[in-house]
């Protein structure tokens, strides 16, 4: 089993291009269904859950090439709308194909979806926006039977009664296929939804709204195929800038825009950070040690990721001062405590609240990925910590970050995969 070996204690320094956001092209992959012919995207990482992804579209009849950083999906031939289990648990974003195959074939069958474990992730909103759009859908032992009721699939106004970013999508995706207009309220804001409406825009879809809560979709009409451009993980930049945060020095990121990570730059400029930014830019200098910040809560988009609490706690751990996090999205977020504790991470954990002191440096130890930001933040720890460490489970990492080692080295780090 292959492992990171990290010799920490290095400043990192360099310009690095940032890849493509892991959580937009999932769903805009799930959307090139609806597309009878060739779709091009551009900037698509080479993470498993892509390729997890691209397996499934080709189980599904389509043609999936990769040509560098370009993947063309040819959906002209879709000849099945059942995904087996073996693949649907390979990633709890496959579950955005519910959507997207109603809205192309009238059917989906498939498993409840696998992925990182952190706590209860119920597609409940997923379904009854479906149910109301028109669908009949079934559950029975781990398996979802879905089809169009009499009459089709039908625009009507949603209601959901949480932001949830899949739930968003996979009703954008259906009401696609929805003769008339479709309003879906109290949608998730992310800048991924953005990307997701561009994408569809782009291929002829009628669609506004992207970006505040409510969406409208005129849907129905027929799409064609695009050549597009997926924006830059914004959350696989806040991971380098917590690199730079953690060992110190000087990164310079390319690709990303600074207004996606609002909620993470406040707080690595409150942790003693300098950042200046510019248009798809954004540059870090360091000043390890970090110090303590205000209450970090993370909550649905614009406010601070779920996605980077992890992250940020590995850098302001082996800093000065407290930082109280307060986990709101998922139950089980805190995995990665355990780890950190390993090198010397002084975190209380009670409930949704986490207490970081910082020990003002960490040092290395054996510890293993638990989750896809799990790992990532063991990475970032062992970049500002005292000696070597080893990261494994290293698959965990695989499914959201591209090249992470190749890309930390450019920048100057200490970092080799042992196979």
């Amino acid at each position: 089993m292959s492992y990171y070996e990290i010799q920490g204690g290095r400043p990192l320094g360099g310009t690095l291009a940032v890849h493509g956001a892991k959580n937009s092209v999932l769903p805009i992959l799930a959307a090139c269904l609806l597309v009878p012919g060739q779709c091009v995207l551009h900037n698509c990482p080479d993470l498993s859950d892509v390729s997890a992804t691209l397996d499934i579209l080709r189980l599904l009849g389509c043609r999936a090439d990769r040509e560098g950083d370009a993947v063309i999906i040819d959906a002209s031939a879709v000849n099945r709308s059942d995904i087996p289990e073996h693949l649907m648990r390979e990633m709890r974003s496959s579950v955005i194909f519910l959507g997207a195959l109603l809205a192309r074939l009238g059917a989906a069958e498939l498993s409840y979806p696998g992925g990182c474990e952190l706590g209860p992730r119920p597609i409940d909103l997923h379904l009854a926006a479906l149910r109301a759009l028109g669908a009949e859908i079934l559950e029975e032992q781990g398996a979802l039977a879905c089809r169009c009721c009499r009459g089709g699939l039908r625009g009507r106004e949603l209601c959901l009664s949480i932001p949830s970013v899949g739930a968003t999508e996979n009703a954008m995706l259906a009401a696609c296929g929805c003769p008339g207009v479709t309003t879906i309220v109290g949608g998730a804001r992310e800048p991924e939804i953005i990307d997701l409406q561009s994408f569809l825009q782009a291929a002829g879809a009628q669609i506004e709204g992207a970006g505040t809560s409510t969406i409208t979709v005129q849907g129905g009409l027929p799409l064609h195929p695009v050549e597009y451009r997926v924006m830059g993980d914004r959350i696989a930049a806040a991971t380098y800038l917590c690199a730079a945060a953690a060992a110190g020095g000087e990164v310079e990121l390319t690709g990303v825009a600074p207004d996606t990570l609002t909620a993470v730059l406040v707080c690595l400029e409150e942790a003693g950070c300098t950042l200046h930014t510019g248009p798809d830019q954004v540059v870090l200098t360091g000043a390890a040690p970090v110090r303590g910040i205000s209450p970090v809560r993370t909550a649905p988009y614009p406010g601070f990721p779920t996605d980077a609490q992890a992250i940020l706690m590995a850098a302001l751990a082996g800093g000065e001062g407290a930082t109280l996090f307060v986990e709101n999205i998922f139950d089980a977020r805190y995995r990665h405590v355990d780890e950190l504790r390993r090198m010397g991470a002084d975190i209380q954990v009670a409930g949704r609240a986490a207490m970081v002191s910082g020990v003002g440096r960490l040092h290395g130890a054996a510890v293993r990925s638990t989750d896809l930001r799990g790992g990532a933040a063991l990475v970032v720890a062992a970049l500002g910590a005292e000696g070597t460490t080893r990261v494994s489970e290293l698959r965990h990492i695989r499914r959201g970050y591209q090249a992470l080692d190749k890309n930390l080295r450019a920048l100057g780090a200490d970092i080799r995969e042992i196979p």
